[in-house]
């Protein structure tokens, strides 16, 4: 896709879930966003905000009880689990807090398990995997287990495996948050590297303001509703100051 060609479009998406008394419980209102090829852009609010929930869709891990969402053209709304696995495998490369490594299987074989799911050969397998740890550094530790790396190596693995399947879109959930302040940095800075050079579109959802100024946009979510999209204020202050602007 084109640079700054929409690939996400969420219109009036709302999610409720049933409780065991008996009910409804509504966590999205009339969510409604739109993400450009290129664009790195952060999702954030506090816990119980609804952000996670907004994060299932947008990645088609989940599906909204009314409102539309398009990905990459396709209106993905009502699509079976199936589909949306195929969706997932096609254009979604994910990168997850707590790193969803396979502890007893190399640091190669953890970067190829996507691979598995493309048709691709087991020597191309293999050849893709070793290009995409050289391109986070790791090509030397191939055969290493997870359990034998540092918490930012294992993050870069992670990377790796959302780099392999060659994704439009990189969704990384609190990508930090298991990372001391030095790592996470680190990690921040290689996503707006690939950003910037790959020209990977990436959805990031944080908590954190200081996460979420390496993005080009924020997204705030409170109380299930989008009360600021646009460009990341220069500090939290100033981003609070507009939040309360638009909660008056």
């Amino acid at each position: 896709m084109k640079k700054n060609e929409n690939i996400i479009l969420m219109d009036k998406i709302c999610k409720s879930f049933p409780l065991e008394v008996g009910g409804v419980q509504q966590v999205l209102f009339d969510i409604s966003f739109k993400v450009n090829s290129g664009e790195f852009v952060s999702i954030m609010g506090p816990s119980g905000s609804g952000k996670s929930t907004c994060m299932n869709i947008v990645g088609a891990l989940d599906t909204p009880t009314s409102g539309t969402y398009q990905l990459y053209g396709r209106d993905i709304t009502n699509m079976t689990d199936d589909d949306l696995a195929k969706i997932r495998n096609e254009y979604i490369g994910f990168v997850f807090q707590n790193f969803n490594l396979l502890s007893k299987r190399s640091v190669l074989d953890n970067v190829m398990l996507p691979l598995m799911y493309r048709g691709m050969s087991p020597s191309e397998r293999v050849e893709r995997a070793r290009d995409m740890l050289r391109r986070v550094g790791l090509e030397k530790f191939e055969t290493y287990l997870p359990t034998q790396l540092s918490g930012g190596m294992k993050q870069r693995v992670a990377i790796a495996r959302a780099l392999a399947g060659d994704p439009k879109l990189i969704l990384a959930d609190e990508p930090t948050g298991a990372l001391d302040s030095k790592m996470g940095n680190e990690i921040l800075k290689f996503f707006k590297q690939l950003n910037k050079e790959m020209g990977i579109t990436i959805v990031m959802i944080t908590h954190e303001f200081d996460i979420a100024k390496y993005s080009d946009r924020l997204i705030h979510i409170y109380d299930g509703r989008i009360n600021y999209d646009g460009p990341v204020p220069e500090s939290e202050s100033a981003l609070t100051k507009k939040l309360h602007r638009t909660n008056k």
